[in-house]
């Protein structure tokens, strides 16, 4: 099996990114439709994973996965993700175990000292970006209704959460999940490079105030899945601690990116937040899942969420941290190894030369975009996505958005790329990210050429 995985890192870029011959059910159908009665060889189970699941699979780890924001599985964090399923530790409290407990805290704090982040910012590891900022915001809550912990949220005056029109939509999953309702969510206008606008901010806090509705959080994105815009943190923080609302960093995507010294400028202010979301199983190449809270306020992360049974009362309380605390999670992986493993293989240098790597490319690719006829550019490069459209003269919106729906799936049935759509002022474009370790110019022009290809193709 190790063998296995090998040949497949070195030639997954051989095989096609995306099954567009698949249809929904075909894997179900291929696979019995129950548990063996005895125990089989694994032979049988390896021969349907080479055979049924692997032909089924949309590879994330190709160098021509660009759909969504790239993942790479590098060997050092597959590594480290085999050795913790073979210590198949459960790190709830210290006692169960020490070392993933205190890994955790070195590298997180390894983590913060790379993205530039001061001290006094408490980490710890969840699955994925939407847990880990229901855990802020449930901080935030804890903060605006102190009460809330014994009471609930019934009789208290409405709160409100805020954030752009291109926020990720967990914020707004969070909200619901929190007791807010969509009532309690209010998304801000953009301005044209679609960052969120402090005036229109400070407009919808201030009219909330007077209409008796309690600012509870203000949450700015630094990559936004959309267009990778960095929210003007800086000018939001003001704001924000005027009215008294927590602020929560969305920096999932973006976050490994102030690892690099000429991006950290589009950082500024994110310092002073109350909490930020990284996920370095986005852009740090560790195997999903893996995504780091920081919180200046860990003390309400745990009255939020701690509850101690007595058969979980152990003599280091309060001496020790127990991670149970933090979140709803009583099991928690041991996700630390894995990403403790790929800071020590790359090492900072080798971070940031990679992630310089890909910024280059999504900016090369935006010069292509630029100066291609019929083509244009939808948003600026701030990191390594791209998001563009054809847009042939004489074309009607309605024709234009056809035309790109069309030039998708033709790449994606090529099988060669994978691209994906998103939507910018209400018009369908492409969305093309870069992130994979092994992703070359070769990768990105090939890319451009399919799409140029299947605009030739499609247009009337």
């Amino acid at each position: 099996m190790v063998d296995w995985i090998t040949d497949y890192l070195d030639g997954v870029g051989e095989l096609p990114v995306f099954p567009s011959d698949l249809r929904p059910g075909d894997i179900r159908r291929a696979l019995p439709a129950s548990a063996p009665e005895r125990g089989e060889p694994l032979e049988g189970a390896l021969g349907d994973f080479r055979n049924v699941i692997v032909p089924g699979i949309t590879h994330w780890n190709h160098p021509s996965f660009f759909a969504f924001f790239a993942i790479t599985g590098s060997a050092p964090g597959i590594l480290g993700e085999m050795l913790a399923a073979a210590l198949n530790v459960n790190a709830m409290v210290w006692r169960s175990s020490p070392a993933a407990t205190e890994l955790e805290e070195v590298t997180l704090d390894w983590l913060r000292q790379l993205v530039g982040l001061p001290e006094g910012f408490d980490g710890t590891i969840n699955d994925t970006a939407s847990t880990s900022t229901m855990y802020a915001l449930a901080a935030a809550r804890e903060r605006a209704y102190p009460t809330s912990r014994a009471e609930g949220l019934w009789g208290q005056r409405p709160g409100r959460i805020y954030a752009s029109e291109h926020t990720h939509s967990s914020v707004e999953k969070s909200a619901l999940a929190l007791g807010f309702g969509k009532v309690g969510y209010r998304t801000i206008a953009t301005d044209e490079a679609f960052r969120l606008r402090p005036d229109a901010l400070r407009t919808a806090i201030e009219e909330d105030v007077a209409a008796g509705i309690v600012p509870v959080a203000v949450v700015p994105t630094l990559g936004t899945t959309s267009t990778t815009s960095l929210d003007p943190v800086a000018e939001i923080m003001p704001i924000a601690r005027e009215h008294g609302a927590w602020v929560h960093v969305d920096a999932a995507y973006g976050g490994p990116a102030a690892i690099v010294p000429e991006l950290r400028e589009g950082f500024a202010g994110w310092e002073e937040a109350d909490s930020i979301v990284i996920n370095p199983h986005k852009w740090l190449f560790t195997p999903v899942d893996c995504s780091a809270l920081y919180c200046r306020h860990p003390e309400l992360l745990v009255r939020a969420f701690s509850l101690v049974p007595a058969y979980l009362r152990m003599p280091e309380q309060g001496e020790a941290r127990d991670l149970m605390d933090y979140g709803v999670a009583l099991g928690r992986r041991f996700r630390a190894l894995k990403l403790w493993f790929v800071m020590r293989a790359f090492g900072r240098e080798g971070i940031v030369a990679r992630i310089r790597t890909h910024v280059e490319l999504a900016r090369l690719l935006a010069g292509w975009v630029d100066q291609a006829a019929g083509w244009e550019r939808m948003a600026p490069v701030p990191l390594a996505l791209v998001v563009f459209r054809y847009a042939p003269p004489g074309a009607d919106e309605e024709e234009t958005d056809r035309l790109n729906e069309a030039i998708i799936d033709r790449v994606n049935a090529s099988g060669e790329v994978f691209v994906g759509p998103t939507r910018l002022n209400g018009r369908l474009v492409i969305r093309l990210a870069i992130g994979n370790l092994k992703t070359t110019r070769e990768h990105v022009a090939r890319a451009w050429e399919r799409l140029r290809e299947a605009a030739a193709s499609a247009s009337p």
